[in-house]
């Protein structure tokens, strides 16, 4: 590569060989135009794209973008062609057409490509095939090709050091690919063969249309092929005969987290953000980048001082002269910033390569460029709903009270029922009423095919929601998905849909004998009668075939619940959760008079019998203790009963599983009740050595779910033992839970503290005098009602002080009836 290359006749094509979305070598290709000045200029990518290039040169074009090509039979048959600010290609487009010069597209149609291939990523997939800057960078004696490549082309022109003929890289670019084509043939890419008999037909075409030398940027790859290769004939033949579809394309906002590596697209780079740096700085990129990196940490709430930064920027140019690199790379500013703006630790630097390394841009297309009417539509929606896409995934919080609000929700779920999952619900922050909703937004580049996709169903969100409804509404495998089907219309608001799905429910539910589908979607169904209360949507219709579904569950539950393997078993604790909370949402709805007595009496069944599963009847039993329709003696009873020593070792941890696990609260249940904790730590020290280590991983699950608090409070008391009495000077062990009497003493110290936190007028315990309400200091509002005289007030007892004044230190303030504060002995002396 060091020998001289003569140039190129003036009449040869300008062959410039660069790596895709490579910022040198972006440079390198807008100083070679400006110097030859070609007449024409071809760039790697589909030809059908020709209409579309003068759009690069709109005002509202904003990289990174990406030509989307999908078939018109088939939209999920499609294909990208990525372009960033620092493509060598988009750098030509631009060029010509800032220029007035004629651009075109030379790759293989997208026709050919889409009907041969199904896809197509822009570049070659990693994995098939040489990579050719690996082996010249091994060649060259560097193992790390991305630190050779910058070096070689991306940092060339460091310091303002630039070669006296800007094409004279390019030459010895093509020679090395030369040599490489020589030895590896096609290098396992055997697809590149009718891709390159396409661009060399597009050449010659371009050079005999044009006149004057002809301008082409490719892949470094291509080069030698294009610059000799097969006769026109030959050519031609290699391509007759190829299949095609019929294809339409338009531009397509694109991120930069889609151009790196790691997210599966082949031609990718590992970092997007720091090479859009590069291309964008005009001067002193390092200290820009520092600056940057700075800010952003700054932000997240770390101490990053000036001075930090002009030493971090000290530390990058003293390591890229260590390691002999022309210019400071992106390891020498990684390895600064932890140094010096992290302390050392990586835990900061995951936010500077999410957010500058990577970058979340979203580029920006004009509203001229060509789209299916559904994106139409849905552009549309976006701008007067105010719901902009973004790059970045954020969070977004619904009032349905409101009309703005309550339309994004609808605009939402209608996408998901397309199958655009723009937006996923979430875990609300706030309140958890059905007015509120929590959603997790995200776009992502394949949400336009997932769009174009969508365009068979309709042209508007609407009506597509709406046909695609109807459509799964008759094709539902089980009725859990047509009542899926019916709540996501009710939260769509597909009013014209809702009766269709509503005739398939009903159908499948009469015919629907197994009780296992019934309890799975009943849900759903009570959750959509809770939804169309807050939407204002008649759910007459709904309600009569959910109160059905919950009298044949009633009916053919326990019977389900019998007999069941542990993966059966698991599932009937999951379904019978649900189910509770759909009885609990149709308690109010019309025709269910009697319906929680009903299924009261199910939990009762299902805690008491003995062939019921081990973890369905330790829930049942929790359901009817949280419901107050069982005494905590009877919970005890229970309890007993399953983990008395005649009881399995695997079945009575499985009744513990089932009574403590499912909602958040099993822990505190442990904590505050002494005589079920005693039971379970009875049920537990009783046990063999063989069969503990039997039943641990079920308790481990168990208890895994407990608040961490509640875990730690329940370690402390099996640590202190059993409560103890000492009432007396004896000790005895107290009835578990409780003590062997009321203690007033303690009762009555609570009195005071109460009112002073809550601000009520409490009663004082039986035989205490009222405080004196016109002591100083101690005044309190009128509480006597208009038209009522004040009753007389006994008279007040010196000892009674004001709440507030009540404390360490206030000596004199106890008397008799007025026990004394916690800890006011000590204070007192």
């Amino acid at each position: 590569m060091t020998r001289a290359v003569p140039a190129p006749p003036a009449g040869d094509p300008l062959l410039l060989g660069v790596r895709h979305h490579g910022p040198g070598s972006a440079r390198a290709v807008l100083a070679a135009l400006e110097s030859v000045r070609p007449a024409a200029v071809l760039v790697e990518g589909p030809p059908e794209g020709d209409a579309l290039l003068a759009l690069a040169a709109h005002r509202r074009m904003r990289p990174p973008v990406a030509l989307l090509a999908h078939a018109v039979d088939d939209p999920g048959r499609s294909a990208f062609w990525p372009f960033a600010e620092f493509s060598p290609e988009w750098v030509a487009i631009r060029w010509a057409l800032a220029h007035a010069v004629p651009v075109r597209f030379m790759d293989l149609p997208a026709a050919h490509s889409l009907a041969l291939t199904g896809r197509h990523d822009g570049g070659d997939v990693e994995g098939q095939g040489i990579d050719p800057i690996r082996i010249l960078a091994r060649t060259a004696g560097h193992e790390d090709p991305e630190r050779w490549w910058e070096d070689v082309v991306e940092h060339r022109a460091a310091g303002g050091q630039r070669h006296a003929d800007p094409c004279a890289p390019f030459t010895m670019i093509a020679e090395a690919m030369t040599a490489l084509r020589e030895a590896y043939g096609d290098g396992g890419h055997p697809q590149d063969a009718v891709r390159e008999a396409c661009m060399r037909l597009r050449l010659r075409a371009a050079r005999k249309e044009f006149g004057g030398r002809v301008a082409v940027v490719c892949g470094a790859w291509h080069v030698p092929a294009l610059a000799t290769g097969p006769t026109v004939a030959a050519d031609r033949a290699l391509l007759k005969g190829i299949p095609k579809v019929r294809t339409e394309l338009t531009w397509v906002p694109w991120t930069h987290r889609r151009l790196s590596r790691h997210s599966g697209y082949g031609a990718g780079i590992d970092s997007p953000g720091w090479y859009a740096h590069l291309f964008a700085a005009p001067d002193r990129p390092v200290e820009r980048w520092m600056t940057k990196t700075a800010g952003l940490l700054r932000d997240a709430d770390r101490a990053v001082s000036g001075a930090d930064v002009i030493e971090a920027v000290r530390l990058a140019d003293a390591l890229a002269v260590l390691r002999g690199r022309p210019a400071v790379g992106l390891a020498e500013a990684t390895d600064a910033v932890r140094a010096v703006m992290c302390e050392g630790t990586d835990v900061p630097l995951a936010l500077v390569r999410d957010e500058l390394v990577v970058g979340g841009n979203l580029g920006e297309v004009p509203d001229t460029a060509p789209a299916v009417p559904l994106q139409r539509d849905l552009d549309r929606q976006q701008r007067t709903l105010r719901l902009r896409p973004e790059a970045a995934r954020r969070e977004l919080e619904l009032d349905l009270r409101k009309d703005t609000d309550a339309a994004r929700s609808r605009l939402l779920h209608r996408l998901r029922i397309l199958g655009v999952n723009w937006g996923e619900p979430a875990a609300g922050r706030g309140s958890t009423g059905t007015f509120r909703e929590s959603w997790r937004l995200r776009w992502e580049p394949e949400l336009f095919v997932r769009t174009a996709e969508a365009g068979v169903w309709g042209t508007t969100v609407l009506d597509a929601a709406t046909a695609k409804a109807e459509s799964e509404a008759g094709s539902a495998g089980v009725l859990a998905e047509v009542t899926g089907l019916a709540e996501q219309c009710l939260l769509a608001g597909l009013p014209r849909a809702l009766p269709v799905v509503m005739r398939a429910l009903a159908h499948r539910a009469a015919l629907d004998t197994d009780v296992r589908h019934l309890a799975d979607a009943l849900p759903s169904l009570a959750r959509s009668l809770r939804y169309g209360d807050v939407r204002s949507t008649d759910t007459a219709a709904l309600g009569t075939v959910a109160v059905g579904l919950a009298e044949r569950v009633c009916v053919g539950l326990v019977p389900a619940c019998t007999a069941l393997a542990p993966d059966a078993a698991a599932e009937a604790h999951r379904r019978l959760d649900g189910t509770h909370t759909a009885m609990g949402m149709l308690a109010g709805a019309d025709g269910a008079e009697g319906l929680s007595g009903r299924w009261a009496e199910v939990l009762r069944k299902l805690a008491v019998r003995d062939t019921v599963t081990g973890v369905v009847r330790g829930r049942a039993t929790r359901l009817l203790l949280d419901d107050g329709r069982l005494t905590e003696s009877g919970t005890a009873r229970l309890m007993g009963q399953a983990l008395s020593p005649g009881t399995a070792s695997a079945e009575a941890a499985a009744w513990i599983e089932g009574f403590l696990g499912g909602e958040a609260g099993g822990g505190l249940l442990l904590v505050h009740d002494e005589r079920l904790r005693r039971l379970v730590d009875t049920w537990l020290t009783g046990m063999s050595a063989d069969a503990f280590t039997g039943v641990l991983p079920l308790l481990r699950r168990a208890f895994a779910a407990f608040a961490p608090g509640a875990r730690r409070t329940l370690g402390e008391l099996v640590r202190r033992g059993p409560a103890a009495d000492r009432t007396g000077g004896k000790e005895r062990l107290a009835a578990p839970g409780f003590g062997a009497a009321l203690d007033e003493e303690r009762a009555d110290a609570v009195v005071p503290v109460l009112r002073l936190l809550l601000g009520l007028d409490l009663p004082d315990p039986p035989g205490r005098a009222e405080p004196d309400r016109t002591e100083p200091g101690c005044a309190e509002p009128d509480r006597t009602e208009p038209g009522r005289a004040e009753p007389d007030r006994p008279a007040s007892d010196p000892a009674d002080a004001c709440p507030t004044e009540l404390g360490p230190g206030a000596q004199g303030r106890t008397g008799p009836g007025r026990p004394e504060l916690p800890g006011q002995r000590a204070a007192t002396g």
